[in-house]
């Protein structure tokens, strides 16, 4: 079984030299290559983890910044997903520490914009906003006084006086 072991963790070893994967998809990848033979998927995710080509804080990291400044992503909902992979607390933790405060702000600031651009003339403009926030991943303390900053007193007034 050491020759198979060998040709997995080759293969493995060229596909995350290309991109990152946390633990568990490589090790998904080994059980399918090994024909479901766990222990031997552990050995070669073992291997892996020693080379540092699979390294689940790195690929936290990459995950998070990626979520978050290209398809902003809040901490909340950027965490559920690394749940959904498999990667520790203490992972996701340090993961969402290293991301700028002042970035993910302004990139929900931009999200929110851009979505109150195209509900502007919706009576209920704030709470959609407030719950494409939140789906987004934002606590309702972040969203709430950029939502009162953006949308301002004069905007509740105006949509009262268009739809009077």
């Amino acid at each position: 079984m050491q020759e198979a072991e060998g040709k997995v963790i080759g293969r493995l070893q060229a596909l995350c030299s290309r991109r990152e994967y946390c633990s568990g998809d490589v090790y998904a990848k080994a059980l399918r290559a090994l024909d479901g033979d766990a222990a031997a998927a552990g050995r070669v995710l073992d291997a892996l983890r020693k080379d540092r080509f699979v390294d689940d804080l790195r690929y936290a990291s990459s995950f998070a910044r990626e979520k978050s400044r290209l398809t902003g992503w809040g901490p909340l909902k950027i965490r559920h997903a690394l749940t959904a992979k498999g990667i520790a607390a203490e992972v996701q933790d340090e993961a969402l520490r290293q991301l700028d405060p002042e970035e993910t702000s302004r990139r929900m600031q931009q999200v929110l914009a851009a979505k109150s651009r195209l509900l502007a003339r919706d009576p209920a403009r704030k709470e959609k906003l407030l719950r494409f926030a939140q789906s987004r991943g934002y606590l309702y303390g972040q969203v709430s006084p950029l939502l009162e900053e953006l949308l301002g007193d004069g905007g509740a007034r105006e949509r009262e006086e268009d739809y009077i």
